[in-house]
């Protein structure tokens, strides 16, 4: 069967190609693996995250752990920006908008009661991720949830 042909603004995401040790700030006190690859000739780009036996996660997370997590990433040439479908370990779905501009990777999305977003900027050469995930229920008053921090190991 043949591949489909990638949209070029997929090139965008390249920079996070590879293997990645992930901490987030106040739930884990090991790295959780990331690892982000191209499927189908590059049309998408898949990212899984879980846990090793060096992370340890704390009591509150270990009955409701979200890892493993897995996300696809595809582009939508009318939006002009990203959608990501995003599952985990708890069995909850989501869909994020998704953007890499300018050395920023954002992913954002509106629900009733349950909205998030995320800003993270590239260090050391692309080679570290520094961001942070924001919560609000009303889509106007934002609030810390967690930072997160990524370092690179490998790439694919």
């Amino acid at each position: 069967m043949r591949q489909p042909t990638p949209h070029s603004a997929l090139r965008q995401l390249d920079v996070l190609v590879g293997e990645w040790d992930m901490w987030a700030a106040g739930h884990s006190a090991g790295p959780v693996r990331t690892e982000f690859a191209w499927l189908e000739g590059g049309a998408f780009l898949v990212q899984r995250a879980d846990t090793g036996p060096e992370s340890t996660l704390p009591a509150e997370w270990e009955a409701n752990t979200p890892f493993p997590t897995v996300t696809l990433t595809g582009y939508d040439d009318t939006a002009g920006d990203f959608t990501t479908l995003y599952a985990d370990g708890r069995g909850v779905a989501r869909v994020y908008r998704t953007s890499m501009n300018d050395g920023r990777w954002r992913q954002w999305r509106a629900a009733p009661g349950f909205h998030q977003r995320f800003t993270a900027t590239f260090a050391d050469g692309g080679n570290t991720i520094n961001g942070g995930w924001e919560h609000s229920r009303d889509g106007e008053l934002w609030s810390p949830d967690f930072d997160v921090t990524y370092t690179r190991v490998g790439k694919s």
